[in-house]
């Protein structure tokens, strides 16, 4: 997968996507990840990008021509050979909420471009003409398109075939069956007096799959009940979650 980000701030990606999983990911051509400046294609000499609204109104609107021409250099290099051009998203609070499954589809995507907007956004005809999908992280304002853009590459990149160790490490992760993740436990048993539930120390492999998805099952129902809508049940999931509300 190839992701190239849009940025006036490139220094902002390198400490928290420099290390751990995706920095491995780089390492082993996995994923390749490049921060490109657009302050760089400014055509004025003070290198500026924006500019005072049309029709007045507080703040400053990013430039459509350094945003234009950083897109068309990066599509000089990724253009396939069935001429298709790169998903392009721009992180913004008017987007479409990101979820797992959206991750998902990102994941399978082979190149991907996003664009990090700044002050009151970027001219909206760079939107109309350049992006196919306009993204927000959460119903919240923050000063720029950046932390978002790094929390969706690193919600992406880890599902790309190759860049965890075992494809289970993210299949029985939260949301990604559309439940919450059952409680973890490791070593010692015993720690301190708390003790890890005896049955999943117990080697009866079909007993523990059943206690993860009820504590999955209850976990969700007490802090995300909203997701149930997505999830197929069975009746024997429906049983244990209707004996869940008659306790209450």
């Amino acid at each position: 997968m190839i992701i190239k980000v849009m940025t006036l701030f490139p220094e902002m990606f390198v400490g928290p996507l420099g290390n751990s999983i995706i920095q491995r990911a780089k390492e082993n051509g996995i994923v390749d990840i490049a921060y490109i400046n657009m302050r760089d294609y400014a055509d004025n000499k003070h290198k500026k990008v924006d500019d005072y609204p049309y029709g007045g109104g507080p703040g400053m609107v990013m430039t459509p021509q350094p945003i234009f021409d950083c897109y068309n250099n990066i599509v000089d290099t990724l253009v396939t050979e069935e001429n298709q051009r790169p998903r392009v998203i721009y992180l913004s609070p008017k987007g479409k909420t990101f979820d797992q499954q959206m991750a998902i589809e990102l994941s399978k995507e082979k190149s991907i471009v996003m664009i990090c907007g700044h002050y009151e956004g970027i001219d909206q005809r760079v939107i109309d003409e350049i992006v196919t999908d306009e993204i927000s992280i959460g119903d919240y304002v923050l000063t720029g398109g950046e932390i978002p853009a790094m929390v969706i590459i690193d919600a992406i990149a880890r599902l790309v075939p190759g860049v965890l160790s075992q494809d289970q490490s993210f299949e029985e992760e939260s949301f990604y069956s559309g439940l919450l993740e059952y409680p973890q436990y490791t070593r010692p048993k015993d720690f301190r007096g708390l003790i890890v539930p005896d049955i999943l120390t117990s080697g009866d492999h079909k007993k523990i799959e059943e206690w993860r998805r009820r504590e999955s099952l209850k976990l969700t129902i007490e802090r995300r009940p909203d997701l149930l809508k997505g999830v197929e049940l069975s009746k024997k999931d429906e049983a244990f979650l209707e004996s869940i509300k008659e306790e209450k």
